[in-house]
């Protein structure tokens, strides 16, 4: 996904982007949603989050 879809996302979750890195502004709004903020950390396959909207991306 691309920074300005994210970026958008963001928006419309009350998340303020700022100048974030794309990691930082995911693991962000992963925080707002109340869930693991666990993007690119090296865990997605211990996560236990297979529903998340970032889970393609995650490494």
């Amino acid at each position: 996904m691309k920074m300005q879809e994210i970026k958008e996302i963001a928006k419309q979750r009350g998340v303020k982007a700022g100048t974030m890195k794309k990691a930082d502004l995911i693991r962000a709004m992963q925080q707002a949603e109340g869930n693991r903020d666990c993007y690119e950390t090296g865990v997605s396959a211990e996560c236990g989050q297979g529903e998340c909207l970032w889970r393609e991306d995650c490494k």
